[in-house]
Formats: structure tokens, C-alpha cells, sequence
């Protein structure tokens, strides 16, 4: 008979205080490691905090306290398979906790990195992934010969393998370049990709957001959609578009996105930035705050600072407090472009077409023309690639009136008014 439970990896988490860090996001940063963790299939068994005026440079902890975790697992107060640790480690620390401990160790940027791994799901996520993952190993390397061999598999060893993280730098520096190419050939494909929709005048908008703030929730609702969410940080990962219609026929291009968390490693913003290509081409960025959660004003700077640094913050934004349904109290927008609103009020998804296409007007050119009463299949056109704001009959002059706006840069109404049917207002 062979055993087909899964054993779920238990974990202790293991984290520093620094005395010049403020209170409230250092607790939140703990309960998002504890978010992080369960995402990523482990058991918390218990957490561990020191106060210090600096992490220690052999142990992160302090030697005595990383000891005092060594005789609490050999009275059996506290059992655990592995130790997640809530900063990015240096590899001398890792190297020593690995020897004193015995077991893995992983740091926030690992555990996020195997997050990824058990998401990525097209071949462009998973080049991403094993990318992001040998550019934080490599230089960790030196000294961990035992602590790798000692790793075998689960948490914090998906994506490139074991095998991989063996070999020398010689070949993972080509493994990086080969994967970088290959990066760069998909890039490629969507500048194209994106070129076309240009000519064909599609307008893009992009979801951002914190993670787990609800916006696969909304890419569902407003492109009538099945994209795939969860309660869990990171449920999404692979972008994905699809064609959402506004007023009375107009197709907008909507995405969604990966989402943001605080201290995102470097490299991993670097190696994402093809995923984020879609949202860094949006004529409007939907922003989705969860503003449930007690933190929400930490997420909203976190993903500001991110879009800054990703050269994204003069796009155009609408945010989104949403989950309005899980606040005790009334809470009001405090800017024109922002909406209170919950993906399980139906009357919100409306609101938020109406402030979109208030907002898409600002960047378009307002055009009135006059067309015969017997072409109405311009209407049609026009109803499809402008938008339409309204169409009126004038009897006097046995001609449509037609006022809308245009956002293609080269002149549909322009091309338009060469036919003889049409004329300006």
C-alpha cells in the first residue's frame, strides 16, 4: 500500500524588530509574511521576534536567541521542517542558520519566488520565474554546497530545480542569458502585438493594484470573464486581456495585472517588466485598493512607488477603494477619480464605466458631424470606434447628428469626412 497523503511542510517564522521601524507596518509585515506562507502551502507553527538595533551579520538573530530556538525543537515546544525569515538573508546568514538549525532556510524574497514558481503557467511566466530565482541564487552560491544538497525538494526549491542551483556559474550565468533572449523575443511579439491594436484604435486599460485586492475579481466583472481568483496572495500571475464594451458599443482592451507587494525584490520587478508592459501602455490605469484592510494606506503608497519606479505614474489613474461590503463604517471618495465600491453591488459596475468614460473623453478629440439619412452604417461604424456621446434625427435638415469623441491618433473623422455623405456640424 502506498501512502498518498501530502505532507504539509511545517514552518516557524523568524523576524527582527529594528527599533527604528514603525510598530504597525512591522506587525503587518509579519502577518503578510504569515499570508505569504500559507500561499505557498506551508503550516506556521509558531513565530519568533527579537528586538534589535541591527540584524546580526552571522545569525540575523542573535546568536543566543537562535540557540534558545534550537533547545525550544528538542523539548518538542515548537516543531518545525523549516525557517522563513521576514528579510532578504545574506548568504553568510543563511549559510550559518542552515548549520546551526539544520534544516532549510529561506528568506521573503525566496518564499515569494516559489509562490511564483507554483503559479507561472505560461511559458513566458515560467522563463520569468527561473530567471528571477538564478539571479538571486547566483551570487549566493559560494559556501552552500551542504545547505543546497541539504534542501531536497518543496518550499523553496521549485522553478529551475536542485540540479540547476548546482551547477557553476559559468553555466548559470548562460542558462540567465539564454532566458533573457528568449524574454526579449516575447517582448518583441507583444511591441507588435501592441502595434496592431494602435492601428486598429483599441484603448487600453490596465488593473494594478496590492495583491489579493480584488482585481481578477473586477477584470471578471467588467469583461463579463472567468479569470481564475482566489483568496490568496499572487492568485494571479500570467496577465491576461480581454475586449470589455463601454457606452453603446465601444471596445476597450482591459488587463489585468500582477500584483504588488512591499520590499518586491529588485530583480523580480527586472524580470517582470514584460508582464507589466501591458499596464506600462495604458491610456488608464484602474487602481484596486482593498480598503478593508487595516493597512490599505501602506498598499496604496507601496504600489504608487513601484508604478514610479516602473515609469508608469503620469498614466492616467481611477482608483478603486473596494470591498466596501466588508467596512463597518461610511467611507467616501476623497478625489474625482476615485470610486467606494464592491464587486457584489451590481450599480458599481455602472459607476465605473461612467467615471471611465468621463476620464477617456479628457485624452480623446471631440468631433460633431452630419450625415444622410440614408447611411446609417456610418453610425454603426462610428458607434464602434469613437465614442459616441449622442446621435439626434434633425428633421429640418433630414440629417443625423452625431457628437462623440475620437481617440485615434491619425483621424477617423478625418478620413470620414472625405465621403460625401458626412459632413462637419
Amino acid at each position: 500500500m502506498k501512502d498518498t497523503n501530502i505532507s504539509i511542510e511545517r514552518a516557524l517564522i523568524i523576524a527582527v524588530h529594528l527599533k527604528k521601524d514603525d510598530e504597525f507596518n512591522f506587525n503587518e509585515s509579519v502577518n503578510e509574511l504569515k499570508s505569504l506562507c500559507e500561499t505557498a502551502g506551508l503550516y506556521v507553527t509558531g513565530e519568533i521576534i527579537q528586538n534589535k538595533d541591527r540584524t546580526d551579520n552571522q545569525y540575523y538573530l542573535g546568536k543566543g536567541k537562535v540557540e534558545e530556538i534550537v533547545a525550544l525543537r528538542d523539548r518538542e515546544d515548537v516543531e518545525f521542517d523549516i525557517v522563513v525569515v521576514n528579510s532578504e538573508l545574506t548568504t553568510s546568514q543563511s549559510k550559518h542558520l542552515n548549520e546551526v538549525l539544520d534544516c532549510k532556510i529561506i528568506d521573503r524574497t525566496q518564499l515569494i519566488l516559489d509562490i511564483f514558481a507554483q503559479r507561472a503557467k505560461s511559458r513566458e511566466g515560467k522563463l520569468q520565474v527561473e530567471l528571477a530565482q538564478l539571479e538571486y541564487l547566483l551570487p549566493r552560491l559560494s559556501g552552500h554546497g551542504l545547505s543546497l544538497s541539504r534542501l531536497g525538494g518543496g518550499i523553496g526549491t521549485r522553478g529551475p530545480g536542485e540540479t540547476k542551483l548546482e551547477m557553476n556559474r559559468r553555466h548559470i550565468r548562460s542558462r540567465i542569458h539564454d532566458i533573457k533572449i528568449q524574454l526579449e523575443t516575447i517582448k518583441q511579439h507583444r511591441k507588435r502585438y501592441r502595434e496592431n491594436r494602435k492601428k486598429r484604435n483599441v484603448f487600453q486599460v490596465a488593473l494594478v493594484g496590492y495583491t489579493n485586492a480584488g482585481k481578477s475579481s473586477w477584470f471578471n466583472a467588467l469583461s463579463d470573464s472567468e479569470t481564475y481568483m482566489e483568496d490568496l496572495l499572487f492568485a494571479t500571475l500570467d496577465p491576461k486581456s480581454k475586449i470589455m464594451k463601454l457606452h453603446e458599443g465601444y471596445p476597450v482592451l482591459l488587463s489585468d495585472t500582477v500584483g504588488f507587494i512591499q520590499q518586491l525584490p529588485t530583480h523580480l520587478i527586472e524580470a517582470f517588466s514584460s508582464t507589466l508592459e501591458e499596464a506600462k501602455y495604458a491610456d488608464i490605469l484602474i487602481h484596486v485598493v482593498d480598503r478593508s484592510h487595516p493597512n490599505y494606506l501602506n498598499h496604496i503608497d507601496t504600489v504608487l512607488n513601484l508604478l514610479k519606479e516602473l515609469d508608469m505614474e503620469k498614466i492616467p489613474m481611477l482608483t478603486l477603494l473596494n470591498k466596501k461590503d466588508k467596512i463597518d463604517t461610511f467611507v467616501s471618495p476623497t478625489g474625482n477619480d476615485q470610486l467606494v465600491v464592491s464587486v457584489y453591488d451590481n450599480e458599481d459596475q455602472h459607476h465605473i464605466h461612467e467615471q471611465l468614460i468621463k476620464m477617456m473623453q479628457r485624452s480623446m478629440k471631440q468631433y460633431a458631424i452630419q450625415i444622410q439619412d440614408d447611411a446609417g452604417q456610418w453610425i454603426a461604424y462610428l458607434k464602434e470606434n469613437t465614442l459616441t456621446t449622442d446621435v439626434t434625427y434633425n428633421e429640418i435638415t433630414n440629417l443625423y447628428e452625431v457628437l462623440g469623441y475620437e481617440h485615434d491618433q491619425e483621424g477617423i473623422i478625418d478620413k470620414l469626412l472625405r465621403n460625401e455623405h458626412i459632413k462637419r456640424l
